[in-house]
């Protein structure tokens, strides 16, 4: 019978190649966490290179600068009228109310009165004859 070539080895020999694939996965790991570490290689490239950084930030700003404002309006057609004339009418509106109220007013103010003048009399009328009893 033919044995397999994995059964031949002594577990010492195991221990071994288990421990030297975790050494390889661990540079593995490291080296990529490097690789995928962004804020640090930004840093390094701005400190190895500060003088290109500076001029790229300056020429994106001028170009920012520099570039025409937007131009395209955009209209939106309503079905109502415009808010100008709707609070004119507004304002007329209430114009109108308010005079008609002061014209009611005046017109009602002897009446008012009279109906005041009257509960009260009744009721001091009432009062003086309680204190007398």
């Amino acid at each position: 019978m033919a044995q397999k070539p994995g059964q031949a080895k002594s577990l010492h020999e195991l221990r071994q190649e288990a421990a030297h694939s975790r050494d390889r996965l661990a540079r593995d790991l490291g080296g990529l966490r490097y690789e995928l570490d962004f804020p640090l290689k930004l840093r390094k490239s701005f400190q190895r290179q500060t003088v290109l950084w500076i001029g790229a930030a300056i020429v994106v700003g001028v170009v920012f600068a520099v570039m025409p404002a937007r131009t395209k309006r955009v209209r939106v057609k309503t079905k109502t009228r415009n808010r100008g004339e709707a609070e004119k009418e507004g304002i007329l509106g209430a114009g109108l109310a308010l005079g008609a109220l002061k014209l009611v007013a005046t017109m009602l103010k002897p009446t008012i009165k009279a109906f005041v003048a009257k509960k009260m009399s009744g009721y001091a009328a009432g009062a003086g004859a309680s204190r007398r009893s």
